[in-house]
């Protein structure tokens, strides 16, 4: 299994645990944090860039395929228009670890370690958009994203909504 850490900073040569910041998690003790590679498209955005992910899985009907994918992937990443530069001009460095000390935490939903960890190969993304396309995953920019993530909560998609602080402002009802 591969396991990987996605930052912008380029140079990280030691990954020291850090006290979580989400309260749904034990915060007695400092992790290092890691997902698999199947995870890895929702993470190849800017650290800041609100997103909603979403991907097929087995149960996933074949109306919310239809209405929600409009190509053969199997992914998806919907950003903010407003956010296109930024992404565009992002640089990432994925950090590949040995697995030997991580455990999956449910709670936490990724992969933990409580040590020290040194990275054993660090890969450049400098084409944020071009490494997902090669993925074959799906991108979609919108004006805003707070419907869009509102209404991805409601299917039988496998999704993940992240950084809406940083999204625009909820739409006002016009109707």
């Amino acid at each position: 299994m591969k396991l990987v850490h996605v930052s912008e900073e380029p140079d990280i040569r030691v990954f020291h645990p850090r006290i979580p910041y989400r309260e749904d998690v034990d915060r007695s003790k400092g992790l290092v944090w890691a997902l698999t590679e199947q995870h890895l498209p929702q993470w190849l955005t800017p650290r800041d860039c609100p997103r909603v992910t979403y991907r097929i899985v087995e149960t996933t009907t074949q109306e919310d395929i239809e209405r929600y994918f409009s190509s053969s992937a199997r992914y998806c990443i919907a950003i903010e228009y407003g956010w296109f530069k930024t992404m565009a001009g992002t640089v990432l460095y994925v950090y590949e670890f040995d697995p030997a000390n991580f455990y999956f935490d449910s709670r936490a939903g990724f992969y933990v370690s409580d040590k020290m960890e040194t990275p054993i190969a660090k890969t450049r993304y400098g084409d944020l958009f071009g490494e997902l396309f090669r993925r074959n995953v799906e991108v979609r920019l919108l004006n805003n994203l707070w419907d869009f993530a509102d209404e991805v909560k409601n299917t039988t998609l496998q999704y993940s909504i992240s950084r809406m602080a940083n999204a625009q402002p909820r739409a006002a009802n016009l109707e």
